[in-house]
């Protein structure tokens, strides 16, 4: 099994494959989702990315009910995943960054799903990411060239591969916010 990181030109198909997975994700948690957004690389059109669907599921409270759900839909909660990374210079609480992290069996479709709780500081940041970078194409150009700058000389090193990608997703997320206060910028609606 070929476990390498490997970045991949944009495929449109990605949109389509996030809007049956979404669908169905919906119809399993109903009401319990407040929002099921596309988010990470493959949301971003243009952007090279692993070949994964990144999926936020927006929640008012990390309940059983939605492990549950989400069991049922044939997901596998990661129990050593229970927090994003926090960027440096965070003012916010440890807790703004707690999280789920979801994936299916390893014969199905790659997926990341992201449970995050309401109005926390890490439910906001990859749908102002994936907005930002959506609105600025030479950025998400340049974003891409580092992933592929990354893959090629940590192939096989997840961490090394995290510990770089990070706090420079972070320096995009600098640039990102003074772009939303300048246009007033709120998620729109959720994408399923």
């Amino acid at each position: 099994m070929d476990t390498g990181i490997k970045i991949v030109p944009f495929r449109p198909g990605w949109r389509d494959e996030f809007l049956a997975l979404g669908r169905s994700l919906r119809q399993m948690l109903r009401a319990r989702a407040l929002r099921i957004d596309h988010i990470g690389s493959t949301a971003v059109p243009g952007l090279a990315a692993k070949d994964v669907i990144d999926i936020q599921i927006t929640v008012q409270s990390l309940e059983l009910a939605v492990e549950q759900a989400l069991t049922q839909a044939g997901y596998q909660r990661i129990q050593a995943v229970s927090q994003d990374h926090v960027p440096s210079g965070s003012s916010c609480h440890p807790d703004a960054w707690i999280k789920w992290l979801f994936k299916p069996a390893a014969d199905r479709r790659k997926v990341n799903v992201h449970v995050r709780l309401s109005g926390r500081a890490n439910q906001r940041y990859p749908l102002l990411f994936r907005d930002y970078l959506r609105a600025h194409p030479a950025m998400a150009t340049s974003y891409g060239q580092l992933k592929r700058t990354l893959a090629k000389y940590h192939p096989n090193d997840l961490e090394a591969y995290y510990a770089i990608k990070d706090p420079a997703c972070d320096l995009i997320i600098g640039g990102a916010e003074p772009w939303a206060a300048a246009i007033g910028w709120e998620p729109g609606p959720s994408d399923c």
